[in-house]
């Protein structure tokens, strides 16, 4: 009879039975020196000297004197543009096969951001990782880990380009390089996984329900939740678990949860599990690892070299837009409670570049941190610096105290009365005394920063507030060509998105 060591794992799993060392900057170093090598031909590596940040006594430091910052314009016109007319060896080796399309919230074109053999594999690691560490939970029923697996996300129909690449969402290429070991506990499965219309699919998704006992679901809150309203309302039962009754783990990404946490349990019959994780297009960058955890483990051993850069006023103009030559930091560097702009060097050719999220680390011992918004989707008209941390919390607090779901929510600042004034838009189908929402709100806010509570009171005049019905947002999202898993209804508006936004709603076009 074969030992357990004589039995052959798939090297995804392996790689992710393994324990790395605990020690946060060597883990890096060691990340950091095992890219340089790996690309150290290419292009890029041939441009920025790789060899020589290799060769030095102390490599982190060499590196971030040789290579610039880049955020996605930079590195996209320099390097990663030549990529989709097929040239090979230009940030990473070989050709670039797969990438994913990316809008963010205020990008109008598409942002192409490569997925390589490599970064996928990774990101299976890491998966597998995530899904071993829900055995430690106490209070789930770890039995769901066996069932269906429900992946609510982007097409697999993936669009072919010139140069023989394809292109599409992320969660549609990680579905469709799913690995074989995972086929029998994939739902919704290949045919309804490939659809690009998203209300083709959920319709798809629903009629099959009753077939499939989910006990993990994965995706963007807001799809979910219409996903299960849909079940829910269709086979007219009371909640999701009468017609899943294992389904037991919910993993989330790419936005806050808060505002969607009340809305998402009036569909629940018992408690469930929420795992959150930090998967963004460039990487698989950390997630939750336990049950009570503040907030994600960052995964510093398997292939992303991270830099934190200061969100303060030294390192970024008024508009959110990085210096020069920003002061980065370690992961040996930073301290607890402060907050970071991530800059990110990955085995998919990304080199110092600023993914956009603001982070806050909340466990320094454990590398844990917590998103608290994006570099550009502040408000600070007059000193408030009210970040979108702040505009979740205040959207929880108020769910709770009314009782009411607001699965949406978007803000403006403006002139008002030779001063400033906010404006508040809010997704619910609810119904809601509307002046009592916009001032408990307003109250929230003022408890949770001082900087708006002093404002209130003096330049920020006054607070508006619009309720709007959810299908406004995303009818909103579907003329903007922006309808799917990967893009997020921006939390603040401005630029062009507001001018759209403010042209939608007096006449329902854009």
């Amino acid at each position: 009879m074969a030992s357990i060591i004589d039995i052959k794992l798939p090297r995804a799993f392996a790689a992710a039975l393994r324990i790395p060392p605990n020690d946060p900057r060597r883990q890096q170093i060691r990340v950091l020196k095992k890219l340089l090598k790996k690309a150290r031909f290419t292009e890029f590596g041939q441009h920025y000297r790789f060899d020589e940040a290799l060769l030095s006594r102390y490599p982190a430091k060499k590196f971030q004197e040789l290579v610039p910052v880049h955020d996605y314009n930079k590195i996209y016109h320099e390097w990663w543009k030549k990529t989709l007319d097929g040239v090979s060896d230009v940030a990473w080796p070989g050709k670039i096969k797969y990438y994913a399309l990316s809008s963010g919230t205020s990008e109008a074109a598409s942002k192409y951001i490569p997925v390589t053999k490599e970064m996928l594999r990774s990101n299976t690691i890491n998966y597998i990782r995530q899904l071993l560490s829900l055995l430690s939970y106490h209070d789930a029923n770890k039995r769901a880990i066996t069932k269906g697996f429900l992946m609510i996300g982007g097409a697999t129909d993936l669009k072919k380009g010139k140069a023989g690449w394809f292109a599409g969402d992320l969660s549609g290429i990680l579905a469709k390089k799913r690995p074989f070991w995972f086929q029998s506990f994939y739902k919704p499965g290949g045919r309804i996984a490939a659809m690009a219309d998203w209300t083709q699919k959920l319709n798809e998704i629903m009629e099959h329900a009753r077939e499939w006992d989910i006990g993990y679901i994965v995706g963007v809150p807001a799809w979910c939740q219409m996903c299960m309203e849909m079940v829910i309302e269709h086979y007219q039962v009371n909640n999701i678990h009468e017609i899943w009754p294992n389904f037991s783990f919910f993993v989330h990404g790419g936005v806050a949860f808060e505002p969607y946490k009340k809305g998402f349990e009036k569909l629940l019959g018992k408690p469930i599990v929420y795992i959150e994780n930090y998967l963004a297009s460039e990487g698989f960058i950390g997630y939750k690892t336990r049950e009570h955890a503040k907030g994600m483990k960052l995964i510093l051993d398997n292939n992303i070299f991270f830099e934190f850069v200061p969100f303060d006023e030294k390192n970024f103009d008024h508009d959110g837009n990085i210096v020069a030559n920003p002061d980065t930091r370690m992961i040996h560097e930073v301290e607890e409670g402060k907050e970071y702009a991530l800059l990110m060097s990955t085995n998919a050719g990304s080199w110092r570049y600023i993914l956009g999220d603001t982070i806050r680390f909340v466990d320094l011992e454990r590398n844990e941190v917590v998103i608290t918004g994006r570099i550009k989707h502040f408000l600070s008209l007059t000193g408030e610096h009210l970040s979108v941390d702040n505009m979740n919390r205040a959207i929880e607090h108020v769910s709770e105290e009314f009782n009411i779901s607001i699965p949406e929510y978007t803000v403006v600042g403006f002139p008002y009365e030779n001063f400033f004034a906010h404006r508040w838009y809010v997704a619910t189908d609810d119904k809601v005394d509307v002046p009592l929402l916009k001032k408990r709100i307003d109250e929230n806010l003022r408890m949770l920063n001082d900087d708006y509570a002093t404002e209130r009171d003096s330049a920020l005049k006054e607070v508006f507030l619009e309720v709007l019905p959810e299908e406004k947002f995303l009818k909103f999202m579907d003329l903007k060509g922006k309808l799917g898993s990967q893009h997020k209804f921006p939390r603040v508006m401005k630029g062009t998105m507001l001018k759209d936004w403010n042209h939608f709603l007096q006449t329902g076009t854009i």
